[in-house]
C-alpha cells in the first residue's frame, strides 16, 4: 500500500505536462530510453530530459541501469518502466482483490459468464464508437475505425499499436501494457480469457464480424507483449 506522502510525491511529479508525456511514452514503447532520445523526441535540452527522468526515478516510476554501447567510452544510462505498481486512491481501496473475486466468479459461471464478459466488451465498444459521428456506419473508413480502437486502447491503458493488412483483411495489434498485470500474475488464464472476450466485443461493434486470435502472450514464454490478429469482415 502506498503511503499518503508517497502518493503526493507521485502526483507532484506527474503534474508537469512534459514529464507526464515522457512517462506515457515509456509505457507506450515498453523499451529502454536514453536522455538523448528523450531530449530529441520532446525537443528539450539533455539536462532537462535528465531531470525529468530523475524525478520519475525518485518516485520509482522508472528505473535506470548502465549499458555499454560496444563502441568504447563510458556506458550509457538507460531508463525503463519500473515493475512497481503505483496505485492512488483517496481513501485507500482494495480494488485489486475485488476485481480478482469478480473475474473468478464470472468465469466460474461458464458460458453464462463468458457471454456477460463479451456483452460488456460489446457495450463498451459501442460507447467508444458512438463518440464518433456515424462511427458504426458502413461509410466509415478502416483508418477511422482503427483510430477508434487506438483511443479505446489508450483509455483502457493498453497502449496498443494497430496495423491493417488490406489484402488479408486483418488487423494486427500489440498490447504493450497489461492493465490487469497484477491480477494476471496469479491466474493469467482466467484474466486473459476475460480480456480476449472483452476485446472481441469491441471489435464486433466496429466490424460485421471478427475472429480474434492471440498469437503471443506476455505471461507465457519470453514475450514482452501480447500480440493479436483480428480477421475482419468489411462491409
Amino acid at each position: 500500500m502506498i503511503k499518503l506522502v508517497d502518493t503526493l510525491k507521485v502526483t507532484n511529479v506527474l503534474s508537469d505536462p512534459t514529464r507526464y508525456n515522457i512517462y506515457q511514452h515509456i509505457i507506450r514503447e515498453q523499451k529502454d530510453v536514453s536522455v538523448v532520445e528523450i531530449s530529441d523526441l520532446f525537443n528539450i535540452h539533455p539536462n532537462v530530459a535528465r531531470l525529468h527522468l530523475s524525478k520519475l526515478e525518485d518516485v520509482n516510476m522508472v528505473t535506470s541501469h548502465y549499458s555499454k554501447s560496444g563502441k568504447g567510452g563510458r556506458p550509457s544510462r538507460l531508463y525503463r518502466l519500473s515493475e512497481q505498481v503505483i496505485e492512488m486512491n483517496f481513501p485507500a481501496r482494495d480494488y485489486r482483490t475485488l476485481s480478482s473475486i469478480a473475474l473468478e466468479a464470472l468465469m466460474d459461471l461458464g458460458e453464462a459468464g463468458e457471454r456477460a464478459l463479451y456483452s460488456t466488451g460489446k457495450k463498451y465498444g459501442l460507447q467508444i464508437a458512438e463518440t464518433y459521428k456515424n462511427s458504426t456506419h458502413s461509410a466509415v473508413t478502416i483508418q477511422q475505425k482503427i483510430e477508434v480502437l487506438e483511443d479505446a486502447g489508450t483509455i483502457l491503458g493498453l497502449y496498443a499499436k494497430f496495423s491493417y493488412n488490406e489484402e488479408k483483411q486483418s488487423i494486427r495489434f500489440t498490447v504493450n501494457n497489461c492493465p490487469f498485470k497484477e491480477i494476471a500474475a496469479t491466474n493469467h488464464t482466467v484474466v486473459c480469457k476475460m480480456h480476449h472476450l472483452f476485446l472481441k466485443g469491441i471489435f464486433d461493434v466496429l466490424f460485421t464480424e471478427s475472429q480474434l486470435i492471440l498469437e503471443e502472450n506476455m505471461f507465457e514464454g519470453n514475450c514482452k507483449n501480447c500480440k493479436y490478429i483480428a480477421n475482419i469482415a468489411i462491409v
